[in-house]
């Protein structure tokens, strides 16, 4: 169940299987596999695990909601609401499984075109999560203000030392290119991550913290960034050893290949990727800033720091608006190899943008990389894009923001700037 929590599907359900082999008929374990098959899009076997254990735990939170999304999938959005209705008034439920049953009634009602019902949903979860994890996350340096800190430093720090950085010294388990792709969440990493992992040159680390010691050392707060300025080659080089190992040990071999990082956050690390990996290339996702800010306020995540945000739509605005501010700071500091890649772009042309994506990475464009949904159903780490990406290249969430743009009027200011600088016209 741990592992299932924290998005690693592929140990999740090996364990899952190996208590079934234990106590076979075992409720959670059935129930696990049950909520992994919803996650990776299928949702036929969902259902049929589901209502498994239901046969033996009626209305048990997991299974019933894996059974209320294969109902949805499968075309019975009706029983799925109203299985969804009955779940709610179970006194037994947490706050947190409250949340989940809201969060996945909302998407229900927004798919039939409720949005006033559907935000009251969203709402109603993301209400329940706050209070749940506000003992945790609202007291401390919030990822707006830890953005703004870094703008802040390189505003009156002497940023000069950023300008020319010599190439780090060769590694003998280098990867043949090194690519960072980043971006705010919810702005079409996982979907480029996924194409791209269509070339048997290429290996991914998908969405797995590989820099920690470096953040440990030097980036914990924005103050620490004087110390990253003036490290030695020696303390980066420990560093570089220390990610290195932790890719090895999240399963991936990039000697050789094309080896791409995908970690949307690590846009709040550019300043410790570049001293690390001056000759990295940064793949940086951009969308809608409108649909970005709502989709991750209707999105369920793995709860942290960041994702705490994404609980008000103000909250999630303001953590854009932040991000955004100090990544157009770095851009004139840091000396970055970078691409930006549009969402909406490589939707409208799936292959001319991804040829020019593979052209600057360094591999060539294979017709492989269309089959996303594939791959999608293999993949080892879960994430809010998992389950759409099972159903291939579409473009359902492009203007998604405007069935909410009553509620979202508070947070439309705020994003404003960067409608505008991005070009997303009004």
């Amino acid at each position: 169940m741990a592992l299932q929590a924290a998005g690693r599907l592929d140990w999740a359900e090996e364990s899952f299987r190996r208590a079934l082999s234990l106590a076979p008929g075992h409720p959670i374990a059935l129930g696990g596999l049950a909520a992994i098959a919803s996650r990776k899009g299928d949702h036929a076997r969902a259902r049929d695990l589901a209502l498994q254990v239901l046969k033996i735990e009626p209305n048990l939170p997991d299974p019933t909601m894996s059974l209320a999304r294969a109902e949805v999938a499968l075309g019975d959005a009706s029983g799925a609401e109203g299985r969804l209705h009955a779940l709610l008034a179970d006194p037994r439920l947490t706050p947190v499984e409250q949340a989940d049953a809201w969060n996945l009634l909302g998407d229900i009602l927004d798919a039939r075109g409720d949005a006033a019902a559907a935000f009251d949903a969203y709402r109603t979860c993301n209400d329940l999560l706050h209070d749940a994890y506000a003992e945790r996350f609202a007291t401390h340096l919030s990822a707006a203000d830890f953005a703004r800190g870094m703008t802040r430093w390189f505003a009156t720090g002497d940023a000069s030392t950023w300008k020319a950085r010599s190439a780090a010294a060769p590694h003998p388990d280098a990867p043949a290119s090194h690519v960072f792709l980043i971006g705010f969440p919810r702005s079409g990493t996982t979907l480029l991550e996924v194409a791209l992992a269509g070339s048997a040159d290429v290996v991914t680390l998908e969405e797995q913290e590989a820099l920690a010691e470096g953040v440990r050392r030097f980036l914990r707060e924005p103050s620490d960034l004087t110390a990253l300025a003036r490290a030695s080659e020696a303390d980066l080089e420990a560093v570089r050893g220390a990610y290195w190992t932790d890719v090895r040990a999240a399963g991936c071999e990039p000697a050789g290949k094309v080896f791409i990082d995908r970690y949307p956050l690590n846009t709040l690390k550019l300043p410790l990727i570049a001293r690390l990996f001056p000759d990295a290339k940064i793949l940086f996702a951009v969308r809608d800033p409108r649909d970005v800010v709502w989709s991750c306020y209707r999105r369920r995540f793995q709860m942290s720091s960041p994702m705490y945000q994404f609980l008000t739509l103000e909250g999630a605005a303001a953590f854009y608006d932040a991000t955004f501010a100090m990544k157009a700071r770095l851009d004139e500091v840091l000396p970055l190899n970078q691409r930006v890649v549009r969402h909406e772009d490589l939707l409208a042309d799936f292959e001319g943008e991804m040829r020019a994506i593979c052209g600057f990475i360094g591999v060539e464009w294979r017709e492989t990389m269309r089959d996303v949904a594939a791959r999608t159903a293999d993949r080892a780490i879960a994430t809010p894009s998992t389950a759409q990406l099972a159903r291939g290249l579409n473009s359902d969430g492009a203007g998604a923001w405007r069935r909410q743009a009553g509620p979202m009027a508070p947070a439309l200011p705020i994003l404003a700037p960067w409608v505008e600088r991005l070009g997303y016209g009004a």
